[in-house]
């Protein structure tokens, strides 16, 4: 790949960098919207906000890398080796939020199961119970 001037780079860096500035814009405007602040009575449902939230985040952080890193300058095997821990890392985070959740909604069981009440139960039969002093038949 051909070596760049210093005047072509900052004009990328810049253009970037406006980029960056509006999908922040666009962040911060969605969210407000979505919560009802900008349009009274009117909320969008928080799951298509954390979706888009994730998804320009997602675009901002392949911007810093791909541009203020200069992974686009680099060769493809240390793009991947770079790309596959941040792979690993996203489904660690999604397989934690997963167990947690799981363990979240586990608790709200146990918490009903300890909060019943148990009646004792009442041997039947022929049993003997022997202590030091006497002997007891049901």
């Amino acid at each position: 790949m051909a070596h760049i001037s210093y005047e072509e780079s900052k004009t990328i860096a810049t253009k970037t960098i406006i980029v960056l500035g509006v999908i922040t814009i666009v962040e911060v405007l969605f969210a407000l919207l979505g919560k009802g602040y900008l349009i009274d009575g009117f909320h969008i449902h928080l799951g298509i906000i954390g979706i888009v939230m994730i998804m320009l985040s997602a675009y901002k952080a392949y911007l810093i890398v791909y541009e203020f890193m200069h992974m686009k300058y680099e060769v493809p095997s240390l793009v991947k080796t770079v790309l596959l821990p941040t792979l690993l890392l996203i489904w660690a985070l999604i397989a934690f939020m997963w167990e947690g959740n799981d363990w979240y909604k586990r608790r709200a069981h146990i918490d009903g199961k300890n909060a019943e009440q148990v009646q004792p139960v009442v041997p039947q039969g022929d049993l003997m119970l022997k202590d030091e002093e006497n002997t007891i038949t049901f």
